[in-house]
């Protein structure tokens, strides 16, 4: 298990709270998609191709999950209140067994080996999304803000 030293979050909490709360909620989710949409195509350029159909295609980052996912999302972080939420992952059926492997073959994983490569530059990317989101928000704000006062 590897361990990361993340630092800035009373900083940035400072900054969203120059916004409304829904505009703080946009920066994140805008930046948290814009980084994590390399890790899914990191994960299908690994995903291996073939029989598989369409799996080697089918990872994506998504802000909602499938119906079973949701409920047992529920239950590991029933007591979480997290603002805002994504996930790179797949729907496709087989994606289990292609990741995890099952008595007729072995594991091929995509999303693991993917995670591992791109960990430490998807939180680069998080952070710089972030500042970047951030200071455009409060820019548009801000022009708001003067518009009004304006009128």
């Amino acid at each position: 298990m590897a361990t990361i030293k993340l630092s800035g979050f009373s900083d940035l909490e400072r900054e969203l709270d120059q916004l409304s709360k829904a505009a703080g909620k946009g920066v994140l989710r805008r930046s948290l998609k814009n980084a994590s949409e390399p890790l899914a195509a990191l994960a299908n350029a690994t995903a291996p191709t073939g029989k598989t159909g369409e799996y080697a295609k089918s990872f994506k980052y998504a802000t909602k999950l499938n119906k079973r996912q949701a409920g047992q999302h529920r239950k590991m972080f029933r007591d979480s209140r997290a603002a805002v939420e994504g996930f790179v992952g797949t729907n496709d059926p087989a994606g289990v067994q292609q990741e995890f492997g099952n008595i007729h073959h072995g594991p091929q994983p995509a999303l693991r080996p993917a995670w591992e490569q791109d960990q430490r530059a998807l939180l680069e990317r998080l952070s710089r999304e972030l500042w970047a989101e951030l200071d455009k928000s409060i820019q548009r704000a801000e022009r708001k803000a003067a518009r009004q006062a304006k009128g």
